[in-house]
């Protein structure tokens, strides 16, 4: 082999040189690329990281509202259970005074014909016996102190009592039932 001339050794020092810078070249590129690739990775890491402990941060806040929720559901219900059962007990009542204030009415449509009854009563008791009739004797007169007439007897009686406007009424003062005035 001959050595190589003198213009081969420059253009393959030219060569050498060019691919040497162009090497250099590379290089910093790669580690330009590296330092970028270096820098984005490092940011997603923090990203992931931030994202990471917002999502913990939002599954905890999720987590107690529903919690809070959950209780609040579950009093509500309490809640609704409670005045269920007092709208059932009210119902209830109400039935019951539907039914007395029935009865009541009865009572009060009853008592006209009660009032009548009583005033001719009354109206008997002033006549007296009938003339011709004889002495009435001590087991018929309705005067006795058993008559179911008298007005002790009457405000005693379980069937029937004489409301306290009755009793304040000065009409029923002036009337002594079994009795004439």
């Amino acid at each position: 082999m001959s050595s190589p001339s003198p213009v081969q050794i420059r253009e393959a020092n030219a060569h050498l040189a060019a691919v040497h810078r162009r090497v250099a070249e590379l290089e910093q590129q790669l580690e330009a690329a590296e330092n970028t690739v270096r820098e984005q990775a490092e940011s997603l890491i923090r990203k992931d990281e931030q994202l990471r402990a917002a999502t913990e941060e939002i599954t905890e806040a999720k987590d107690k509202e529903i919690d809070y929720l959950h209780e609040k559901l579950c009093k509500s219900e309490d809640t609704i259970q409670r005045f269920q059962n007092m709208v059932k007990e009210r119902d209830a009542i109400i039935g019951q005074l539907q039914h007395r204030c029935q009865i009541l009415d009865n009572i009060c449509k009853s008592r006209p014909l009660l009032d009548s009854m009583l005033s001719h009563m009354a109206e008997a008791e002033r006549l007296g016996p009938a003339i011709g009739m004889g002495e009435p004797t001590a087991n018929t007169s309705l005067t006795d102190g058993e008559s179911n007439c008298s007005p002790l007897r009457i405000s005693n009686h379980k069937d029937f009592s004489l409301s306290e406007d009755d009793m304040d009424d000065e009409e029923l003062d002036e009337i002594r039932f079994g009795t004439t005035v």
